[in-house]
């Protein structure tokens, strides 16, 4: 399913949604067309039953970042400082919120560069996978520019302040196994098991409770905003409606028969 050429769509039967970022001459940037066709791919996820999204880019990067080609015509055109910003808020910052707020677990698949706003694309996923090829960097400093896309806030919560302060401030590229030891991905996978391995990781989110795992995704999420009192009442008003669930249910029957649940997220 194609919205538009740039950004591709498949839902598959079993509850997994692929989001395909698909301007590799480009290197995935993130355009208007790449901006608004994952917007789009977003909303119409989430009034499916997909039960995971996979968020990759096509032909060897995950996404360069910011589009150099638009700041280059701002700069040409003396666009005025208030108006890009206007329209950085418009396209990524919006994308950025949809994406960490998204109700549906989230699985970056970074096989290549993911820079700039790129890296922050894989961040904003709930949980970031990786090739060996994969690099990542924060390289706002290399076009003249403070960070945006949700750095500041994204990244001293994966790795800390102090190694996101030497991550923007040098704009280093890591690879993978550096990412790998600082937090910025959970898992590393060789490239001739890459498939295999992010088919089984991703399986195993299908194959819970949608509705509990939703809960659980969003309070883990939000959990670092909140006092202890807080956490407790909403995951005690969050169990109460899960307890209701046919899913439930399922959980402790096949707890109690030494089977395998099967979950229809009811």
């Amino acid at each position: 399913m194609a919205l538009g050429e740039d950004v591709l769509l498949e839902i598959e039967a079993e509850g997994v949604a692929t989001i395909t970022l698909n301007q590799p001459d480009r290197r995935n940037a993130l355009s208007e067309g790449i901006s608004e066709g994952l917007s789009d791919a977003l909303a119409e996820i989430e009034d499916s039953d997909a039960r995971c999204v996979v968020l990759e880019g096509s032909g060897g990067s995950f996404s360069a970042g910011g589009d150099i080609e638009s700041m280059v015509e701002g700069i040409e055109n003396d666009v005025p400082a208030d108006e890009r910003v206007r329209s950085l808020e418009r396209s990524t910052n919006e994308l950025l919120r949809t994406l960490i707020e998204f109700p549906v677990p989230t699985v970056a698949l970074v096989d290549g560069p993911a820079v700039g706003a790129g890296a922050n694309l894989a961040l904003a996923c709930d949980i970031q996978l990786a090739s060996e090829d994969a690099v990542f960097g924060f390289v706002f400093r290399q076009v003249g520019l403070s960070v945006d896309a949700g750095t500041s806030y994204l990244l001293p919560r994966v790795v800390g302040e102090n190694v996101a302060k030497e991550l923007v401030l040098t704009g280093d590229i890591v690879g993978a196994d550096r990412a790998k030891e600082i937090g910025l991905v959970n898992h590393v996978y060789g490239t001739d098991e890459l498939d295999e391995r992010v088919d089984e990781f991703v399986q195993k989110i299908v194959s819970g409770p949608p509705i509990a795992l939703r809960h659980a995704n969003r309070l883990v999420g939000e959990g670092l905003e909140k006092s202890l009192e807080q956490a407790l009442t909403d995951e005690a008003v969050a169990q109460g409606i899960v307890f209701e669930t046919e899913d439930h249910e399922e959980g402790v029957s096949a707890f109690f028969e030494d089977r395998e649940p099967e979950y229809d997220g009811r």
